[in-house]
């Protein structure tokens, strides 16, 4: 087998670095300089050597590496600090990547002086968005949050394994699933009807979305959900509502990973696929290893539609066979059977609904199953 840089495996969930908690003196916290994909930044011990329990891991792979030792005149900062690891501005990659360290905070957060983080983007600077923040209230810690834009000496700095993330670490070590069981949202009350349909129709298209999605929220509407545009509420708001469903359904994105952090083995959520993709699977063991319960993968993809000047498959509009997905929602017990037929489109109908800035990306057989494509 090859080698894994630095001597360690990506994280597991049950055994091995991911559920480490090394103490250190002096050590050197480092940014990434240049925004890139994947970036020299992280910890080193007071004597120059890398830390490699404080890289950030994404499947197979670390997306952080081993930076230079700081030279000359570096800043210092006093007190005792966690590490928190890279900080994330996307709203998803900031639920799953920047909350991974955070599993020692009960019995570690008296003896510290804050959450120390470096930023993904250097641009961003020391910024903290109004979601991280209240994600980290949520989870009962008002402690201070430093985020770092050049080398810095810290007098004293925990660095936990990496305890949840992308990979087979999406399920989660038991002890970052036990702090987010005890303590995120535990002083929100349920707030909200039974049924509820999260819903991206409202993101725009260069979000990536379903087509004629305000087609499916109005036939949801007739068996009694609520459309929830997550978007629009602060996160109290957005943990009111998932805590009071028994029945969740939502269009696959970042918003489910909100809703694993609450999810329980009595309430039945659905993704309804907006493409195939590995992302979909990291969604599907979030939810089911912090619930105790599967969702349902709601798959009546017959089309993937792709915007003409990108690449990218997450910006990709993803197409139901309408007729297909109320078959399937009625036989799982998302709605009930014998209503109004759903009215199914054609690829020229839906090719005339996108316009001229979209493409035919690819076809799915209405029954096909095997095959992902790249997230």
């Amino acid at each position: 087998m090859k080698s894994r840089p630095f001597d360690l495996s990506p994280p597991k969930p049950h055994r091995g670095w991911s559920s480490d908690l090394l103490e250190l003196e002096n050590a050197y916290a480092v940014p990434p300089q240049e925004s890139d994909f994947i970036q020299p930044a992280g910890v080193l011990h007071a004597d120059g050597r890398y830390c490699p329990r404080g890289a950030l891991w994404r499947k197979h792979r670390p997306m952080t590496l081993r930076p230079e030792r700081p030279l000359g005149d570096v800043p210092r900062l006093g007190g005792t600090w966690l590490w928190g690891g890279m900080l994330w501005g996307h709203f998803g990659h900031f639920l799953v990547e920047s909350t991974n360290r955070l599993w020692p905070l009960p019995q570690l957060e008296d003896r510290l002086d804050g959450l120390l983080y470096i930023p993904k983007r250097p641009r961003r600077e020391d910024k903290v968005f109004t979601f991280q923040s209240d994600f980290l209230h949520l989870l009962g810690c008002d402690l201070p949050v430093r985020v770092i834009t050049d080398p810095t000496r810290v007098e004293r700095l925990f660095v936990p394994g990496q305890g949840f993330g992308l990979g087979e670490i999406a399920a989660g070590t038991p002890a970052f699933r036990d702090t987010i069981h005890s303590r995120f949202g535990r002083d929100i009350a349920p707030d909200g009807p039974a049924r509820l349909y999260i819903s991206r129709s409202r993101l725009g298209p260069g979000k990536g979305g379903l087509i004629y999605e305000d087609d499916i929220e109005a036939r949801l509407a007739d068996h009694g959900y609520e459309i929830f545009h997550p978007q629009a509420h602060d996160l109290p708001t957005q943990v009111a509502r998932y805590k009071a469903a028994d029945t969740i359904l939502a269009s696959e994105g970042s918003a489910l990973h909100l809703v694993g952090m609450t999810a329980r083995a009595d309430q039945r959520i659905g993704t309804l696929l907006r493409r195939r993709s590995h992302a979909t699977a990291m969604i599907e063991k979030h939810i089911t290893s912090f619930s105790g319960r599967a969702p349902v993968i709601v798959d009546a993809l017959i089309r993937n539609w792709r915007p003409k000047n990108t690449p990218r498959k997450h910006m990709w509009q993803g197409e139901h066979d309408l007729p297909q997905l109320q078959k399937i929602l009625e036989t799982e017990g998302f709605i009930d059977a014998g209503g109004t037929a759903w009215q199914a489109r054609s690829e020229a109908q839906t090719a005339q609904e996108l316009g001229p800035r979209f493409e035919l990306a690819k076809s799915y057989a209405r029954h096909q199953k095997a095959g992902v494509t790249a997230a």
